[in-house]
């Protein structure tokens, strides 16, 4: 969320004003918003990777009192060390048409969703990979 927030804030846009999520104090709305698009390329498929091959297992995870679950030290470091990898792969984005690095998505998109508001696009280009 923090990298989709600082794009937003990059090229202009309030994150905390989405379409969405509903606005409330303390919650960037815009950029749960465009991380929804994220979701499944990113995200859900790491998430996946690392569940498959056997870099992040159940007994990393720490169930409280409470019901939360928490993430043991080591699992947060392959997690983390695992995301900065996949930011660094290329791909060529689907409607700019350019070979970009996966960490620069976010401020794409931002840019993308900032030329929709101000008019010099019809529509926003949501990310969307096949």
């Amino acid at each position: 969320m923090h990298d989709v927030r600082s794009a937003l804030e990059t090229v202009g846009l309030d994150p905390a004003v989405g379409f969405l999520h509903r606005d409330r104090p303390g919650r960037y709305s815009l950029a749960l918003d465009i991380m929804e698009e994220f979701r499944p390329f990113f995200a859900d498929r790491l998430s996946l990777s690392l569940i498959n091959l056997c870099q992040v297992q159940g007994k990393g995870f720490n169930k409280k009192e409470s019901g939360a679950v928490w993430m043991d030290d080591d699992t947060r470091k392959t997690v983390l060390v695992a995301y900065q990898k996949r930011k660094q792969e290329e791909i060529l984005h689907p409607f700019i048409n350019e070979k970009i690095s996966i960490g620069q998505l976010p401020y794409v998109q931002a840019m993308l969703m900032a030329r929709h508001l101000r008019g010099d696009l019809d529509c926003y280009p949501p990310f969307i990979w096949k």
